[in-house]
Formats: C-alpha cells, sequence, structure tokens
C-alpha cells in the first residue's frame, strides 16, 4: 500500500515498519485529522524527546529555532556554569528541557498553569537526563507562585488573538485553547510578563518572549512603559517571531 508522508514516518517511528492492528488503528486517526504527534506520542525538540500525554502544545519549529539561540547566547555569558532558568507557560516542558539538556550546570524551573501537565513535564525532564535536584515545578497563573528572580525567562505564552482565522483546523479540534489564546487582541498574556518581569529578572537578566509578527511593534511600546528595552528578531522563516527584554540601561 502506498502511503503518505505522515503515514510513513508514523510507520517508521512507532512501528519500526511493521504494520500491525495497531499502525491500522492510529492511521485511522491520522485520516481523521488528529496530529501526527500526537498520534506518534513524542517529538523531538533540540536533541531531546519530548512525550505529549496529555496533549500539550506541539512543539513547533519556530519555538526550536529562538530556543537555540537562547542557548547559543548562553553559553556566551561569564555566568553559564551557575545560570537559573525559568520556563514561563512551560505546557510540555520542551523549552526548559531542551536548554537543561544542553546546558547541564543550570538550574530550571517550570511554571505551569494546567496542573494535569506537571507529571509530564517531570517525565520529560526524567527520559532526558534531567536530576531532580536541578528543577522545580509550580503551578498558578504566570509569575504567581514564582519567587526570586532568574538569569533567563523563556517563554512560549498564548498569543494567537481569539477568533483568529490563521489557525489550522486540526490545531482547533485536538491542541489546547488554554495554550493558544491570548485575549481579544493576543496581547494579554504577553502584557501581564511584560508588566511583571522586572521583579524576576536578575541584574543581567534576559527574557525571551515568543509572538506573532504584528505584535512586535506593541511589544516594544509596552515594554518601553515598564523600562524594559527589547529587541525583535526573526526566525528561520525570516519572520519577526520573537523578541528578547532587558532591564533598559
Amino acid at each position: 500500500m502506498q502511503y503518505s508522508q505522515e503515514a510513513q514516518w508514523l510507520l517508521k517511528e512507532k512501528y519500526a515498519n511493521t504494520e500491525s492492528e495497531e499502525f491500522f488503528a492510529d492511521l485511522a486517526r491520522l485520516q481523521n485529522g488528529e496530529p501526527l504527534a500526537y498520534v506518534i506520542g513524542h517529538i523531538p525538540f533540540l536533541g531531546t524527546t519530548i512525550f505529549l500525554d496529555g496533549l500539550p502544545l506541539i512543539p513547533r519549529v519556530e519555538t526550536e529555532y529562538w530556543v537555540s539561540q537562547a542557548i547559543d547566547d548562553a553559553r556566551k555569558r561569564p555566568d553559564v556554569a551557575h545560570l537559573k532558568i525559568l520556563d514561563l507557560c512551560a505546557g510540555s516542558g520542551c523549552i526548559g528541557v531542551a536548554i537543561a539538556h544542553a546546558l547541564p550546570n543550570c538550574t530550571v524551573h517550570f511554571a505551569e498553569v494546567d496542573e494535569s501537565l506537571h507529571a509530564l513535564i517531570a517525565r520529560n525532564c526524567a527520559f532526558n537526563g534531567i536530576s531532580k535536584d536541578r528543577l522545580s515545578i509550580f503551578g498558578g497563573d504566570l509569575f504567581a507562585n514564582i519567587v526570586g528572580t532568574y538569569d533567563l525567562i523563556l517563554s512560549n505564552p498564548p498569543y494567537l488573538p481569539q477568533g483568529s482565522d490563521l489557525i489550522a483546523e486540526s490545531v482547533l479540534k485536538y491542541e489546547p485553547a488554554l495554550a493558544l489564546y491570548g485575549g481579544q487582541d493576543g496581547l494579554s498574556h504577553i502584557r501581564s510578563i511584560l508588566s511583571r518581569a522586572s521583579a524576576h529578572l536578575a541584574q543581567r537578566g534576559m527574557l525571551y518572549i515568543e509572538h506573532e509578527p504584528d505584535q512586535s511593534a506593541a511589544i516594544a511600546a509596552f515594554s518601553a512603559q515598564h523600562n524594559l528595552s527589547c529587541t525583535t528578531h526573526t526566525d528561520q522563516f525570516k519572520t519577526p517571531r520573537y523578541s528578547t527584554i532587558a532591564m533598559a540601561q
């Protein structure tokens, strides 16, 4: 039988190219529009394996790109061996897991409002060799349960405008709305993060935040209102995709 590219990936990645009753059941899920990553059950992310139990937001390649840039930036810091890092709006924990894997001496905290995903974050840490003494997992909305400051805060918050018509049908049907929508203009979570960031950034701290391309100007303006400097960067597709934010000098 001639399979689609996604079906071939499913057969190879989950079933070692062996057709079975379970494979055909998963093939039906795929043909019904369920995302391939959910059907396989895990996804690669910067040299780590991220499980997707509980159906968190599926990590995107654009996110993978800017996190790799953040890791490169961190490696250039003189304090790289002692970094304290926060993965804010953690979801599956892919960002924090990847940076903890790449920087083996850092401490990583995860903040995720959906506490049903905390066990998944712990599983992804354990599977990728992140020891328990290097991590903590917090619930609560954004910084609600976060105390102290961080050298790096990395966040892929909900930032799509409510009712956006840019979302694929499979995303709308299967991925969590809690992780997608940021209010009427998509900026409600981002504004909240920026208004509280200075209380949680160390002296040389840096916040990396993902957003929609057309939100760049608003994020820069809101940052300035809170005595923060903001630089927007493009992703691998030359699209403005994330901003780095620090205390203004």
